[in-house]
């Protein structure tokens, strides 16, 4: 699910519902890599030193910044084109 928090971008909402649900997280994606056959998100993050990159066990809740709205557009247009396609190999690439 894709939804935008109400928190006035202090990314507080996504890492609630993490902790709530005891999933792990990954906030500010730049870039996802789902592995469904394996179950894991990479999620890579920009930090001020350059990119984080992060393994993340699913489910999992993965935050982006208001500035990335297109990777939230991409990873919604993915999901859904992959219930259409039989032969994904179980990964899935959003940049």
């Amino acid at each position: 699910m894709i939804f935008m928090a109400i928190d006035d971008d202090c990314n507080q909402t996504g890492q609630m519902i993490a902790g709530l649900l005891k999933w792990p997280q990954g906030t500010f994606a730049s870039k996802v890599v789902l592995d469904e056959e394996n179950k894991v998100a990479t999620v890579d993050r920009e930090v001020d030193g350059g990119l984080e990159t992060l393994c993340l066990d699913l489910p999992a809740v993965i935050t982006s910044s208001q500035l990335s709205t297109t990777l939230a557009f991409q990873i919604l247009e993915n999901l859904l084109s992959l219930k259409s396609k039989t032969d994904t190999h179980g990964i899935i690439e959003f940049q």
